[in-house]
């Protein structure tokens, strides 16, 4: 729970373009103590994770959202949030939202190629004029 928590910091800083710096000033922390609640090596308390709400402009409850749903339904959103902090991600997501839907096909076409060895579908070729 400390680690989806931590995520859900995470997200929400990076989605507003935070630094962990500029969270740590305005919680009166070192931005190595924002990393440890990231990270989930940290328990946040409550009164800091309302701090930290406050810092990020959101409820408490925007943060805490994926930690109150039954285990069956909650499962893919850990599992989402345990995979938004793979280094990169949310840069890749950012850039794909940007893609045209053509940009986006080549994209995880792509993707698909390199992560599994398979080739990709082959686009229906040009006529040469």
């Amino acid at each position: 729970m400390d680690v989806a928590l931590g995520a859900a910091v995470r997200i929400r800083r990076r989605s507003i373009g935070m630094s962990q710096e500029a969270l740590a000033e305005q919680c009166n922390v070192s931005f190595q103590q924002i990393q440890k609640y990231e990270n989930g090596a940290n328990r946040i308390s409550f009164s800091r994770l309302v701090q930290i709400a406050r810092a990020l402009r959101c409820k408490v409850v925007d943060l805490l959202d994926v930690l109150d749903t039954p285990n069956h339904e909650g499962g893919a959103d850990l599992d989402l949030l345990s995979r938004m902090r793979t280094p990169g991600a949310l840069e890749l997501l950012t850039a794909y939202e940007h893609l045209s839907p053509e940009g986006r096909a080549t994209l995880i076409n792509f993707l698909r190629a390199v992560t599994s060895g398979r080739a990709p579908v082959a686009a229906a070729p040009r006529a040469v004029a």
